[in-house]
């Protein structure tokens, strides 16, 4: 049986629904409810908006990242960082690598705005759908509103748990939802077929043509239909590239198929103020109530995939050395991409709910979202686009470079937004992108304040010391980024203390191109009792460092690591500070035994 046919790739198909598409896929909840608050529901203006829905989905997320992001990743390989971490080996210039890194940088930070606007605005505009129900069509606003709060709340505490238990669902109730929205579509088709026309990119050309700065600042909310369009790229580690490709082919058709749909219910009642909601009510009002369960349950899903991609990608920040060492709970034995990050859950859950209570209607809510999702699509054009360039591959680079050109028109175009409340999703991307910036230059400051000792010093000294001091029975383990530059903790510990054990290991840790694979060695021994133990691991890689030098046979009595007493009278440093004090140490984050551990502070001013 070929691997297309087979029950495993079928599995990974549905499973990508519900990993992969729960965004993008309840972008038909809301995409031409408000866009239609903005302009008549006229023949000529459903199809010409149905058509930029359409060929958006086709450029913006087929072309972009079905097509040429995914052809840059291997398996284990997706998102900004990613990119990033392809495009650095490629670049020569050291004011290039600064450039795409600080993008890379802004890209994260606008993913996590996006991240707090898209559950509130998708469970939202789910929870108003509770209007059509007969009886309490009364219902206020705030009452739905604590409603969609409480959903958010149930949704993040249950992260701590893991979603393991409940994620082999997900792919299920999406392909459920897929396949309504697709028949509902069809149905409405059948009955205005002239809502066809809508394919032909034609209609979409002449609605810009003909409605100008009109049809520029509609732009801004069309592109609430490709919102989560990055998740394709970025999941495709836990996934595989074949089968989200084989499963987007699917949810495309079903995604056309609605908006298709939507535009022929428009056509028959211009009245309609929430097109889905009512579309399904008109065709079986019996079924409504599980319509709208089964819609709140994919605004769920859809928020899940949006949390655990941020958890993912904080993750790759923190082995790439740009977030600050947080405390990490991995929820799943089997799924290494299953992990549990506290500290950005609960910021995550306290803006959600800020976001839900300050924008009350999902209308407003929309007035204000896409604009750090189009920040973030564009950084990835800039990036895919430099690769294939840095590449040679010249037939790509340029139609990378077509795509984005349109990337930039809809960012232009979301701009628009910043003074109807988008300014809260470029604050919320601020908070993560400062705090990374003051880390990153303030770890760079405090690694020229420390004052490493060279290698060949190190071990002059070393030998001086070995031959004269007394020595501790068994192994201390020390830990250093760089073999040639000893961390001054360490000669701190062996020279000026004097405390040196019979054999002495420095453990390097060493990055490697690759997003996963974890190697070790020792190296030749550098003189009597001190070993240097080398591991290589991917840039996604978790590592079970308890476990690596169980099976290289190293059986430590001490841990020796550095900690750093910061002294500054400046304010920024003082952030850094706080932020070096709030993270888990070195050891923290590997968890290693605490019994054996030791920390040997060292006063820096700065």
């Amino acid at each position: 049986m070929s691997d297309l046919h087979s029950p495993n790739y079928f599995k990974g198909v549905i499973k990508s629904m519900g990993v992969v598409f729960g965004d993008v896929g309840t972008s038909p909840i809301y995409t031409l409810t408000v866009i239609f608050l903005l302009v008549q529901p006229s023949l000529q203006n459903l199809t010409g908006i149905i058509s930029l829905i359409v060929w958006t989905l086709i450029i913006l997320v087929t072309i972009q990242y079905a097509w040429l992001a995914m052809q840059l990743g291997k398996k284990g390989e997706g998102g900004t960082i990613v990119l990033k971490e392809i495009l650095l080996p490629l670049l020569k210039s050291g004011r290039a690598v600064t450039f795409f890194s600080l993008l890379a940088i802004i890209g994260v930070s606008l993913l996590i705005g996006d991240g707090v606007i898209t559950p509130a605005i998708s469970i939202l505009s789910a929870v108003e759908g509770l209007r059509l129900i007969p009886g309490i069509g009364g219902i206020s606003q705030t009452v739905l509103v604590i409603i969609a709060a409480i959903i958010a709340i149930v949704l993040f505490s249950f992260q701590k748990k893991g979603t393991e238990k409940v994620a082999w669902a997900f792919g299920p109730v999406m392909l459920v939802w897929f396949t309504i929205l697709a028949v509902l579509g069809i149905f409405y088709i059948a009955q205005v077929p002239v809502i066809l026309n809508a394919l032909n990119p034609y209609y979409a050309l002449n609605f810009i043509t003909s409605n100008g700065i009109t049809a520029f600042f509609i732009l801004s909310q069309v592109i609430l239909c490709a919102t989560g369009g990055e998740a394709l790229f970025a999941d495709m580690g836990q996934l595989g590239r074949d089968p989200i490709l084989k499963a987007w082919g699917l949810v495309f058709c079903a995604l056309v198929l609605n908006y298709l749909g939507q535009g022929a219910f428009l056509l028959q009642h211009p009245e309609s103020k929430n097109i889905l909601f009512e579309m399904a009510y008109n065709v079986a009002p019996i079924l409504y109530i599980p319509f709208l369960i089964l819609a709140i349950t994919a605004t769920v899903i859809a928020s899940q995939s949006i949390i655990s991609g941020i958890f993912s990608i904080v993750y790759q920040g923190i082995t790439t050395r740009v977030i600050p060492l947080l405390k990490i709970d991995y929820t799943s034995a089997e799924m290494r991409s299953q992990i549990y990050i506290d500290s950005v859950n609960w910021f995550l859950l306290l803006a959600v709910l800020y976001i839900l209570f300050q924008f009350e209607y999902s209308e407003r809510l929309a007035a204000a979202y896409g604009l750090a999702v189009m920040g973030t699509m564009t950084v990835t054009g800039v990036m895919i686009t430099a690769i294939f360039l840095l590449k040679k591959q010249y037939i790509r680079t340029a139609i990378a470079f077509s795509v984005l050109m349109v990337d930039i028109v809809y960012l232009f175009s979301t701009t628009f937004k910043i003074p109807n409340g988008g300014y809260w999703s470029l604050i919320i991307a601020a908070i993560p992108f400062i705090l990374i910036m003051i880390y990153i230059h303030g770890q760079k400051r405090l690694f020229s304040a420390m004052n490493p000792m060279d290698l060949p010093e190190f071990r002059e000294r070393y030998i001086q010391v070995y031959t004269h001091v007394k020595k501790i029975k068994g192994t201390a383990i020390f830990f250093a980024r760089d073999i040639q530059k000893i961390p001054s903790y360490i000669s701190h510990t062996i020279f000026n203390n004097n405390i040196l054990y019979e054999d002495n290991i420095i453990i390097s840790l060493h990055q490697m191109d690759n997003p996963f694979g974890v190697d070790w060695k020792f190296d030749e021994d550098l003189e009597c009792g001190l070993r240097v133990f080398h591991i290589d691991y991917g840039y996604m890689e978790i590592i079970n460092m308890t476990k690596i030098l169980r099976d290289a046979d190293i059986r430590e009595k001490t841990i020796f690591y550095g900690l750093e007493e910061i002294v500054t009278d400046n304010l920024v440093w003082k952030i850094f500070s706080a932020i070096k004090r709030l993270s888990p140490s070195f050891v923290q984050f590997y968890k290693l035994p605490s019994h054996k551990i030791h920390g040997v502070v060292t006063r820096i001013e700065m």
